[in-house]
């Protein structure tokens, strides 16, 4: 390996970083980058893949890591693809399209290993294939985009010397920059409806006077953002965010997108006149259809409103959840307490195989979501309650509603609060079953828990294909003495 170095700018006012010739790439980071090693030195590349060889520049250096970018291969790994998105490299949504999808799985199944294994210092137990995801392109069943009068530039738009007197953009926020938006052409996440009701938005907006774009910096512009959701089951909703009211505008645009998509099940809108684009906190007002879809799983409805937690991978939640019942190994005789149960989906998937299931969620609006669920399917044997995990989740409330006989949890990507572990370890479950979307965290309470528990079984599963995102099932058994 060839490791001569040369000097080069950066860019104006940069320091000198070197670029070091003809290095071979050789794994894949848990954080999705690709990796080198020059001496005792550990880079990390994007867009590259293992067995390339390349020239990288350097563009950041501490002392002991680097970070860097290609900027010239030398020979192509036998594992790559050829990306199939136009924005692929820019976008920074879809990180990995340049890996074969049977590259990607291994990868995820690796990161999981490394990170229970490093993290959690723990014997795994039976570590079952990861599950790839049935669909690889159009799998979103949510995506949200910007408006932006701040469009970002390619390389190559800036090097044509173009004048671009239209500055406006809808599509994603730059990795890093809050100010800047890549504009969307066609985005492969999700159905090709996304991308027709997203052009056709922008192209009334800039035809049509009034319609200014959101600016991040100066919080001015009518058009602020966009969600679309589409369910299994037909529903298709849209949501409309303008940045203040202005019902002439509004009711032009919204009458427009009604009349040229049908296809639209519930066409919302939200006057968002914050500092954040969070709507949470906000009120979401229809203007036709329901305030709703419908979604399906294994004979179970699912009402997914504006604000309600969903899978954003509607056939491979079905996987997920699967897992997480047959870990459960539920007879109808367990009290079932299902932690960040969100709209109850997963409390209500198990519901039948329970002698009782009761669900805990932050979110208020969710949880009415769950109980709606329950009683949409006839569903009785389901109780859910609203507010913090470490403040509803104690001694006292299990006390009241009985001891758990499983737990499943599903966290969010920062883990479990310190308080519930405990509480979990003082009610003494027989099994855990653990549904994680960060591996790292989940290692980091089964840390915690494996004072009372051992790991039994462990099941990854893709959600989010060509990305380096993976989800996690692990189950515990409580140790008996």
């Amino acid at each position: 390996m060839a490791k001569h170095l040369k000097r080069t700018t950066l860019a104006r006012n940069k320091k000198q970083l070197p670029i070091l010739e003809k290095v071979t790439i050789t794994d894949i980071a848990a954080e999705g980058k690709a990796i080198a090693k020059v001496d005792d030195l550990v880079i990390f590349i994007p867009f590259v893949a293992p067995g390339d060889v390349i020239d990288i520049q350097l563009t950041k250096k501490k002392h002991n890591y680097a970070e860097g970018k290609a900027i010239h291969f030398h020979e192509y790994s036998l594992l790559r693809e050829t990306p199939f998105c136009e924005h692929f490299g820019i976008c920074g949504g879809c990180q990995w399209q340049h890996l074969r999808y049977e590259e990607q799985i291994k990868y995820k199944q690796k990161q999981v290993i490394d990170n229970l294994t490093r993290i959690g210092k723990i014997d795994l137990g039976e570590i079952l294939p990861i599950k790839g995801s049935i669909q690889t392109v159009a799998y979103r069943n949510k995506m949200e985009f910007a408006f932006c009068d701040k469009k970002w530039l390619t390389d190559e738009q800036i090097k044509s010397e173009q004048t671009f007197d239209k500055n406006n953009a809808l599509g994603f926020h730059i990795s890093g920059m809050f100010d800047k938006v890549l504009d969307i052409h066609k985005c492969w996440l999700q159905d090709d409806i996304s991308n027709r009701i997203r052009l056709s938005i922008k192209d009334f907006c800039l035809s049509h006077e009034g319609y200014t774009f959101f600016n991040a910096r100066t919080q001015d512009g009518y058009m602020r953002n966009l969600m679309i959701r589409i369910s299994s089951a037909g529903g298709l909703m849209l949501v409309v965010v303008f940045k203040y009211e202005d019902e002439v505008l509004r009711t032009a645009l919204l009458t427009h997108i009604a009349e040229q998509f049908p296809e639209i099940t519930s066409l919302l809108y939200v006057i968002n006149g914050k500092c954040n684009d969070t709507i949470t906190d906000l009120d979401v007002i229809t203007f036709k259809g329901n305030d709703y879809i419908i979604e399906e799983m294994e004979g179970l409805k699912f009402k997914i409103g504006p604000k309600s937690f969903y899978q954003t991978n509607s056939k491979q939640a079905y996987v997920l959840y699967k897992v997480a019942r047959d870990f459960a190994m539920l007879t109808k005789n367990e009290l079932v307490y299902d932690l960040y149960t969100g709209t109850g989906t997963i409390a209500n998937f198990i519901s039948h195989q329970a002698k009782q299931v009761i669900g805990i969620e932050y979110v208020p609006e969710a949880i009415e979501d769950a109980k709606y669920n329950s009683s949409l399917n006839n569903i009785t044997n389901t109780l859910f309650f609203a507010g913090d995990m470490k403040d509803i989740l104690t001694q006292d409330f299990i006390n009241q509603y009985g001891r758990p006989d499983v737990i499943i949890t599903d966290p969010p990507r920062v883990g479990m609060h310190k308080d519930v572990v405990d509480t979990i370890l003082s009610a003494q479950p027989k099994r855990i079953v653990y549904v994680s979307c960060n591996p790292a965290t989940q290692a980091r309470d089964i840390n915690l828990l494996s004072v009372k528990y051992e790991v039994c079984k462990v099941q990854p599963v893709d959600m989010f294909p060509h990305t380096q995102h993976v989800e996690n099932v692990v189950l515990m058994k409580f140790k008996e003495d």
